[in-house]
């Protein structure tokens, strides 16, 4: 899975990252925080200019498990 590594950072050291991100969208390389902004669009952004997109993870930085996780809901049977 693409940016498995940067996922499993995020959760491994989300309770260390909410103390300085709160609210914030962190960009993850590796096991590297790359910077911290406002929203999502700013975060890729500034970052594409030195990072190919697809090398890097932004993730909101927010307590709790839904930080990270989504439920989908279909009609379909």
């Amino acid at each position: 899975m693409a940016l498995k590594d940067e996922f499993d950072y995020y959760r491994a050291h989300q309770s260390e990252l909410l103390k300085l991100y709160n609210g914030k969208y962190v960009v993850i390389k590796g096991e590297t925080v790359l910077g911290a902004y406002d929203d999502a669009s700013t975060a890729i952004r500034e970052t594409s200019k030195n990072h190919p997109k697809g090398t890097f993870l932004v993730q909101k930085c927010s307590p709790g498990e839904d930080a990270y996780t989504a439920t989908f809901h279909s009609r379909v049977a």
